[in-house]
């Protein structure tokens, strides 16, 4: 994955770390392209290695279908969208490893709406409407949200990236993922003690 450089996300990632009587939130937004590097490379093969080896009789296909979000990871186009998700993760945080991660930690999001709703009920109650309108027309401008597949990264507690300090409470991240223009917006917020 390739790091774009937004003039327009520096605003919004200085808007995005603010303090309340009750906790310290951290947030940030990247853009990447999804054109892969050496290590991406690397990744692809293993993951294409893993999940082109499944037998046809193996597992049944509607069991594949029902532990990805992706669709049936026996199809290129579903393990593809897998291995941008781990890569922007291994972009995101280059001192963890998430050749690992399971395809069901991921959940598909049933619309746009519905994150832009979570993300702006989080920032209005946690007192930071401030950057709300400029967020979402600059990720439009960016990945074009209409044409985006949003997905989110639940990990188990011991995976959790996030959760790499004393007094960590809670994160929530977003991937927006337009796939014609081959462009991923990663999204994150984190609150601590």
């Amino acid at each position: 994955m390739k790091f774009l450089e937004v003039n327009s996300l520096e605003v919004i990632n200085t808007a995005l770390s603010w303090e309340t009587s009750e906790c310290i939130l951290t947030g940030r937004v990247e853009a990447y392209s999804c054109k892969s590097a050496g290590t991406d490379k690397k990744l692809f093969k293993t993951l294409e290695q893993r999940y082109n080896t499944l037998a046809p009789g193996s597992i049944s296909p509607d069991d594949i279908q029902i532990v990805s979000p992706f669709g049936r990871l026996t199809e290129s186009t579903p393990r593809k969208t897998f291995f941008y998700l781990l890569a922007t993760l291994n972009a995101a945080f280059p001192d963890n490893d998430f050749e690992n991660v399971r395809p069901d930690q991921f959940i598909k999001m049933p619309s746009i709406e519905m994150v832009m709703n979570s993300v702006n009920t989080t920032l209005f109650n946690l007192g930071n409407d401030v950057v709300v309108n400029q967020l979402w027309d600059v990720l439009d401008e960016i990945v074009q949200l209409n044409e985006c597949d949003v997905y989110t990264y639940n990990p188990d507690a011991d995976d959790d990236p996030m959760n790499d300090e004393d007094g960590y409470l809670w994160s929530v991240n977003y991937f927006f993922f337009n796939r014609k223009l081959k462009r991923m917006i990663f999204f994150s917020i984190k609150s601590e003690r």
